[in-house]
């Protein structure tokens, strides 16, 4: 199991750049594919960015960020990022880090995470 906390959300300007963190707990977590969600008030979660566990690192993106934002992680300190680019107003939600244990490359899925950060608020002004 791993527990995962995520930091670093705000309220920052149209055009600004902000970067989320997500730790995890545990000695495994070079073992699991990992990915970045987000949800808007009244909207169901979606997907933004995720990235694989083996080494070379394969990235995914949602159109919507896609040349925005960037995924990446440490292993050696069980963390994972997001760094978020040219934000707009519609980038505002709770973004929530997840844990993939099973199978390789990326998924787009919230169903294929088994364990989900309390997440962190990003709030775009115009």
């Amino acid at each position: 199991q791993v527990q995962l906390v995520e930091s670093g959300g705000g309220l920052v300007q149209a055009g600004d750049s902000l970067g989320l963190s997500c730790a995890a707990s545990g000695r495994t977590f070079s073992r699991y594919a990992m990915g970045w969600f987000r949800q808007a008030p009244g909207k169901e979660r979606e997907f933004v960015a995720a990235i694989s566990r083996s080494a070379g690192y394969s990235t995914s993106y949602a159109d919507s960020v896609k040349g925005r934002f960037t995924i990446s992680r440490d292993n050696a300190k069980n963390t994972v990022y997001l760094r978020m680019n040219s934000l707009k107003p519609e980038d505002t939600a709770v973004y929530y880090c997840a844990a993939r244990p099973m199978g390789d490359g990326t998924s787009s899925y919230p169903s294929e995470y088994a364990y989900w950060g309390q997440g962190t608020q990003v709030t775009v002004s115009s």
